[in-house]
């Protein structure tokens, strides 16, 4: 059905109430790739029993963690079938480290939606507070809906892939296992795009592609690494827009720049598969320290 911009903008869903153990914090992590040197002590702190140090893109993906159905995109003016639903963007802003364990209730809104012709962009923001009313973090989320627009909104603007002029100062090596996002999946995304083989040819792939929440989480990983000595409280933000698709065994190449100013600038980064040419998997990262 069309989207609806007069229900659908500025609609706030009922707010939901979850936990989320440590259990679930290693099991995250393990999906990003954690532990691949078991013998590394800086890699076990994102497994410790009991007290693992969270990075803040579990804030992206901890209220659907325990999902064991597809997700349904069918919201207030919005309804539309899922095998048309890419992501598009994703960002999370942390006060300071998520606890290992806890209860969070997220209340959920719609802010934009764009009409792109062929497609629609609806972007959402999720505030997170426990329950005596702090607030954990803040997600701002967008999908990409294809064969949704054509219904009179605005167009937006238009994001670009490109990298800086210059040579990255920094460049890191990403690798994703072939059974990435069937592992990643444990993590609550149930979409059968990154599973089955006959759902992701009918949306238009050769095969199941990783999920961009893993992409996205592996690249905050590799910068907390690279950029903070592997110390998650170092971060306060991070965000970046899905530009491409991840086939899992792939390597992928993380180029990274400073930005000019002062510490707060924090860093830029891009994406790339340079098995396939470099294509584009991850753009407009903007990853800010405290």
């Amino acid at each position: 059905m069309p989207i609806n911009l007069d229900e659908a903008i500025g609609a706030e869903l009922d707010p939901v109430e979850f936990s989320w153990s440590s259990s679930d914090i290693q099991l995250y992590h393990l999906g990003l790739g954690a532990g691949a040197d078991p013998m590394d002590k800086r890699e076990l702190r994102y497994l410790t029993d009991g007290t693992p140090q969270v990075l803040p893109t579990f804030g992206n993906v901890a209220q659907s963690f325990h999902m064991t159905e597809p997700p349904a995109v069918k919201f207030p003016g919005i309804d539309i079938e899922l095998s048309r639903v890419l992501h598009a963007s994703e960002a999370v802003t942390v006060p300071g480290p998520i606890p290992p364990a806890g209860t969070g209730i997220a209340v959920t809104r719609f802010t934009e939606i764009w009409d792109k012709g062929k497609a629609a962009v609806i972007w959402s923001e999720t505030e997170v507070k426990d329950p005596d009313g702090t607030l954990l973090w803040t997600q701002k989320r967008s999908i990409f809906a294809r064969g949704e627009g054509g219904f009179g909104g605005d167009r937006g603007p238009s994001g670009s892939s490109a990298a800086p002029e210059r040579a990255p100062d920094l460049e890191l090596s990403l690798p994703t296992s072939p059974q990435q996002a069937l592992l990643y999946r444990m993590c609550g995304d149930r979409n059968p795009l990154h599973s089955d083989p006959d759902f992701a040819a009918a949306a238009g792939f050769p095969r199941p592609i990783l999920h961009g929440l893993c992409t996205y989480g592996m690249t905050c990983k590799a910068l907390v690494d690279a950029l903070l000595d592997g110390d998650v409280s170092g971060c306060a933000s991070y965000g970046a827009r899905m530009a491409g698709v991840v086939f899992p065994g792939e390597t992928l190449r993380v180029s990274v720049w400073k930005n000019s100013g002062d510490d707060r600038a924090g860093y830029s980064a891009v994406v790339t598969a340079p098995e396939r040419d470099d294509a584009v998997a991850l753009a407009g990262i903007e990853f800010v320290p405290v």
